[in-house]
């Protein structure tokens, strides 16, 4: 019994050794990078506004580390400390809420979208490219269309535009029913792209392959029928949330994918756990775009026969809210921690 005890002591010496020499590993590896943090909030020395939002990404997933794996050590105290200083100076204008949702909405999640643009404008070219293949394909090929789309969507098309409304099918459900059914869809679409992303960036690709040739030949079928510029008016009503969201998704894919072919200075998997964190956030946060983009599609799209002037103006609002909270807000709040 004493020896089962002696047994029982030793392992938890041993427990806490190894989380101290942790520990120390941890903090060896990055204090130069907090302290240039640190040093560059107390002095605010002129940096790129891509640069400040790096930084403080970084600082967020290093408390989230420390808070796991060491969450009495003062290491995590420091950091926290550190986050929170972060975060006044880059949203000094607003009262210091203490909700963690409300600091995600307020300066985190759009900072992690503006970091991640690189990434982000791959998953766009990848989706632009497939668009082209789309429109490409069935302009030269008929039978294209009916391969993607599947012959009984084509028929029902081709049988609204005999009807004089081509876009019918989006009144064709209960609008609450396409509502929670489109926003749910979207949503797996944006988890599966993501997730793809450990297949490295070579699944990202085909997610977003699929669902750009869809778009390219929905959009070239519907030309080819004279209904271009309805087609454009209807679907982005929509589709503009839908089409950024899904395409931040596959932004997210492609950082998880690099976290686990580029580590970088990290071992391969303290970056994958990284990468994981940081397209989780990513994922996360686009949930409530997806609902906008699924309310829209539900209760808004099907109004097909709204005046050009009220769908090309939600669009350009969209575009325009787009803009603003994900490139000049973030570039605010960086600017404004260094006056």
């Amino acid at each position: 019994m004493l020896f089962f005890h002696l047994l029982i002591t030793l392992r938890k010496i041993i427990t806490i050794c190894i989380q101290q020499m942790n520990e120390i590993q941890f903090l060896h590896k990055n204090i130069k990078k907090w302290e240039a943090f640190e040093a560059l909030l107390d002095t605010k020395n002129h940096v790129q506004p891509d640069e400040m939002s790096d930084l403080f990404i970084n600082l967020t997933d290093d408390l989230a580390y420390s808070r796991t794996h060491f969450p009495d050590a003062k290491s995590t105290q420091f950091l926290n400390q550190l986050t929170q200083k972060a975060h006044r100076e880059i949203y000094q204008s607003q009262p210091i809420n203490k909700s963690r949702i409300k600091i995600f909405w307020a300066s985190e999640f759009p900072l992690l979208i503006y970091a991640s643009r690189k990434e982000i404008l791959v998953s766009f070219i990848i989706l632009s490219i497939s668009v082209l293949i789309g429109l490409i394909s069935n302009k030269y090929d008929n039978g294209f269309s009916r391969v993607i789309m599947g012959d009984s969507y084509v028929n029902m098309t081709l049988s609204n535009i005999q009807k004089g409304d081509p876009l019918a099918v989006y009144k064709s459900m209960n609008q609450v029913d396409m509502f929670l059914g489109i926003t749910l869809n979207n949503i797996k679409v944006s988890f599966l792209a993501f997730a793809m992303g450990i297949l490295t960036p070579i699944g990202v690709g085909f997610i977003m392959l699929q669902n750009g040739v869809m778009l390219g030949t929905f959009h070239s079928f519907l030309a080819e029928q004279g209904f271009l510029l309805s087609s454009i008016a209807t679907i982005w009503v929509h589709g503009t949330y839908e089409i950024f969201a899904i395409t931040v998704a596959g932004g997210a894919g492609i950082v998880i994918g690099n976290s686990i072919i580029f580590p970088k200075t990290y071992s391969r998997i303290e970056s994958f756990r990284r990468g994981a964190i940081r397209g989780s956030k990513m994922i996360i946060g686009l949930i409530p775009v997806f609902v906008i983009a699924g309310f829209l599609e539900g209760f808004v799209t099907r109004y097909t026969q709204a005046p050009y002037v009220v769908r090309f103006g939600i669009i350009f609002f969209s575009l325009l809210s787009i803009v603003f909270y994900f490139y000049l807000y973030p570039i605010f709040l960086i600017k404004k921690s260094k006056l």
